[in-house]
């Protein structure tokens, strides 16, 4: 979809150029560690792994009762996986026996230990929707559903009418900022450039590598020092042209930014902890590492963006979803352990997003096309895990639950009560909420209870 540049874009563009694909600005910026650092105790932190590409859900988590199972290998024939090799799991809500992927061993045992949740059939809805209004047209749904690039952009703002700049994750920051206070970018994305952290406020820092590395060819000698002070001075010239004297303010608080956090990683041990040698666990042991010296960076809430490729699984599905979910189960598995080597496990909260899941109906060639609502996983000491939240769906092709005849499910818990949840044990107010998730009032239950203050007791469902 072309459109076009508009003054956000140019900025942002002219940014990547000057500082190698990072983005930062921060919402006040003195260039300064902030010595009046909230107490760890009050820290919180959300980590939202995005999983590009449509996972497909329908091979995360399995229905082992004779009945259903039988019902899946049927469909899924050669995409089944074998019953004696899911890890069984039974979640306390339900009563019912479930199989994780083969490949989930440690999101297995997360579950088992009250670590981690299930949020069954979840995705872009706008309001409350059945098959029946969906195929008659009763209901308005989120625009282009089914497209990689729409859905992952909705997954991203929860806006789903129209084409948005800011995303939830940003606007959260927003809200947080003006409460909690710092000097230093409450959103944090290792996985480069995305919406997740634009917010209208508070800008991210946004780095494809090393956040601490803003810019190529400057390793610390004294003549890269006296390059460096150039280009600051550069930066800090008035031109008189507003438009590039906001994108050189842009870049000169990335560079800032990333002294900043330099400096106070110098300050951090080492972690104990071993992380995968993957993208994502080293996307995720940098976010420890960033946690570990919050105190230094003066923030109390923080949020992260990492994510992993691979998950547009046309064909080849088994084989790919073999890698891909061991490399999911064992890099969340590293970051929690690393939260309890950190001591602040029941404050960071880890959570899954993709575009979509995939039809339960597979294709001719051993993959699954695009679908709907998807299932994900929310792990940490807050999580009020071993269970399942939300609603399973029907999986019967053309059943209650089936958009399309081909096994794409009708979510039945919006991105909105999802991301509310977290926002509100983050530390937003109800009130504030529709203000981040707008089709949040349409929904009569608003919040989940998968975590927060009372979570471990309140297992109902929605």
């Amino acid at each position: 979809m072309s459109r076009k540049m508009s003054r956000r874009d140019f900025l942002h563009r002219s940014c990547c150029t000057a500082a190698a694909g990072v983005a930062a600005a921060s919402f006040s910026r003195l260039g300064l560690i902030n010595a009046m650092a909230q107490s760890s105790q009050d820290y919180k932190a959300l980590v939202c792994i995005f999983l590009f590409g449509g996972n497909d859900a329908n091979n995360l988590i399995v229905p082992l009762n004779s009945a259903d199972y039988t019902n899946y290998a049927k469909i899924r024939a050669g995409l089944a996986l074998a019953q004696g090799n899911l890890l069984p799991v039974t979640p306390a809500s339900v009563g019912l026996p479930f199989g994780f992927h083969p490949r989930l061993g440690e999101v297995q045992t997360m579950f088992k230990q009250g670590q981690l949740a299930l949020l069954a059939n979840v995705g872009t809805l706008i309001r409350p929707t059945t098959r029946d209004q969906y195929q008659k047209r009763q209901v308005a749904v989120p625009d282009n559903l089914y497209s990689h690039s729409d859905q992952q952009q909705q997954m991203q703002t929860a806006t789903l009418d129209k084409f948005a700049e800011v995303g939830w994750g940003g606007r959260l920051a927003d809200k947080i900022q003006s409460q909690f206070g710092g000097n230093f970018p409450v959103v944090i994305s290792l996985a480069g450039s995305n919406v997740f952290a634009e917010g209208l406020v508070v800008r991210p820092i946004e780095s494809s590598g090393d956040p601490t590395r803003l810019l190529s060819g400057f390793n610390g000698s004294s003549e890269d020092n006296a390059r460096m002070a150039a280009l600051q001075n550069l930066l800090t010239f008035e031109t008189g042209l507003s438009l590039i004297q906001s994108s050189s303010t842009t870049t000169s608080n990335a560079v800032q930014d990333s002294q900043t956090l330099a400096t106070a990683l110098a300050q951090g041990g080492s972690l104990s902890t071993a992380f995968p040698s993957t993208n994502l666990g080293s996307q995720l042991k940098q976010v420890a590492r960033i946690i570990q010296v919050r105190s230094a960076l003066g923030l109390s809430r923080q949020i992260f963006f990492v994510s992993i490729d691979g998950f547009d699984t046309h064909e080849g599905q088994l084989a790919q979803q073999d890698s891909l979910f061991q490399n999911l189960s064992q890099s969340m598995n590293a970051f929690y352990q690393a939260t309890i080597e950190l001591g602040i496990a029941p404050q960071v909260t880890t959570f899954t997003m993709s575009d979509f899941s995939r039809t339960f109906q597979p294709d001719s060639t051993a993959g699954t096309d695009h679908a709907w609502g998807s299932h994900h996983l929310i792990a940490g000491g807050a999580v009020a895990g071993g269970d399942f939240y939300g609603t399973f769906p029907t999986q019967v092709l053309s059943g209650p639950d089936d958009a399309t005849d081909e096994g794409r499910w009708i979510p039945t818990t919006s991105l909105d009560q999802y991301g509310a949840t977290l926002a509100q044990w983050f530390g937003v107010s109800a009130g504030d909420l529709p203000s981040i998730f707008p089709n949040l009032p349409n929904f009569a239950n608003p919040t989940l209870n998968f975590v927060g203050a009372g979570a471990h007791s309140r297992r109902s469902r929605t």
